[in-house]
């Protein structure tokens, strides 16, 4: 190099090969760290920063070798450059000095600082640096697909495959992390919704079922006024039909089918079979993402649900699977389960019929009792003690202090359990 090149003018080129090493170090940390659903997303509206950059990815071996042959050009340049500003202007003592000199230099304005902002703000330096190395590449191809052909041959040595990448495919698990880490980004109840949706697979018809004893429906044995009665005063829209007991079901009534009907009281119950549907029976243990497909495919609404001998367990319904998607079909933010009633004394105490379902007591209560495997606060009480506590008992289940009120030679009837945030059922 002659020594008639103006200092000032080498150290000017000095500082824009330092401006091109921050552009590719910092886009290089950008483009690897875009959130690929995000960009994705931005893709498909139209971004057309994000459309460049989605077809770089998706060969990053290319893309890393376009940019690490610049940033490695550039970087050497400047080192051979002030190698030779340092030997002009202080000779070979001052070399050592300048190279340590240039390595912090490049160290923070080249290497720390682009790259921090790059991972603090990924698209904005990712889609604009989209625009510049899309062409570039089309342009460089045949360099970058040589350097591409040895470096993937070298990688073949080792066992590893550079064209049989990890894909963006997320598993239910994965999905289920991303959903809870999605933060504020999401409203709280279509968050809850997604998480609703994503834990169908994890839980059983077992889980959200009628039991067996709580089953309402219509006995063909009674005198009609009672079954006129149990029809009037129903809260659902399906009742099965059965003689003496559940386990002698009929089949399924859809009371809908009434109101086509005129003269009610006329009729009897002969005339109440013949608008019945068969009986939909279902083994315990199927999982509710399966049932719910199942309804849609068999085209019901309720299901009995046997055990392994055929004996009848519980019940469930269409309505059961959805409220674990979109919660209770309620406007009423309060305290609105059937099984419970808030303690006068203590506001932030309540009175739990111990039969309650859990699963549904805290959906509808905002509770986290554990879910483990009692279905009931019975069960769950007696899975903790291992026996039938007296009255007065106390116990804590989880972060809930549970009071026993009332017990049964074989079982619990009522507790009261008292939240540990008074703001628990805040929405």
């Amino acid at each position: 190099m002659s020594d008639d090149i103006p200092i000032g003018f080498l150290f000017g080129i000095l500082f824009f090969l330092l401006i091109f090493s921050a552009f590719f170090s910092g886009t290089e940390t950008a483009l690897m760290a875009l959130n690929h659903y995000r960009l994705k997303h931005k893709a498909r509206s139209g971004h057309r920063g994000a459309r460049l950059a989605e077809k770089l990815l998706k060969r990053p071996d290319r893309l890393i070798t376009l940019i690490l042959f610049g940033n490695n050009l550039v970087n050497f340049t400047a080192a051979a450059l002030v190698s030779y500003l340092t030997l002009r202007i202080g000779g070979p003592a001052a070399a050592a000095a300048g190279t340590f000199i240039f390595t912090l230099v490049v160290l923070i304005f080249a290497e720390v600082t682009p790259k921090t902002l790059a991972a603090l703000h990924p698209e904005k330096l990712a889609f604009p640096a989209a625009y510049i190395y899309y062409p570039i590449l089309k342009v460089a191809f045949p360099l970058i697909w040589s350097i591409n052909l040895i470096s993937n041959a070298l990688l073949r040595l080792f066992g590893i495959d550079p064209d049989n990448a990890d894909k963006d495919n997320l598993t239910i698990e994965e999905l289920r992390v991303l959903v809870d880490e999605s933060g504020t980004l999401i409203p709280r109840k279509r968050h809850r919704m997604l998480q609703g949706i994503l834990e169908l697979e994890d839980m059983t018809v077992d889980d959200v079922m009628v039991p067996h004893i709580e089953i309402k429906g219509i006995n063909l044995d009674d005198d009609w006024d009672t079954i006129l009665s149990t029809i009037r005063n129903s809260q659902y829209t399906r009742l099965p039909i059965f003689r003496d007991s559940i386990d002698n079901v009929a089949g399924i009534l859809d009371l809908r089918h009434l109101i086509r009907t005129e003269g009610l009281a006329s009729f009897k119950s002969a005339q109440l079979q013949q608008l019945m549907d068969e009986p939909y029976f279902i083994p315990e243990g199927t999982s509710l993402h399966r049932q719910l497909m199942q309804f849609q495919y068999n085209k019901k609404r309720a299901a009995l649900i046997v055990d392994e001998y055929g004996d009848i367990q519980g019940l469930v319904t269409l309505e059961d699977i959805l409220k674990e998607i979109v919660g209770e079909f309620t406007s009423d933010t309060g305290p609105t389960h059937a099984d419970v009633t808030t303690d006068e004394k203590n506001p932030h105490c309540y009175l739990v019929d111990a039969s309650a379902n859990i699963r549904s007591l805290n959906r509808m209560m905002n509770w986290h009792l554990p879910i483990d495997e009692a279905k009931t606060i019975n069960g769950l009480i007696l899975e903790e003690l291992e026996d039938i506590p007296e009255t007065g008992t106390g116990l804590q289940l989880g972060d809930y202090n549970v009071e026993i009120l009332q017990t049964s030679d074989n079982a619990i009837n009522l507790v009261r359990i008292r939240s540990p945030d008074p703001t628990a059922l805040s929405d």
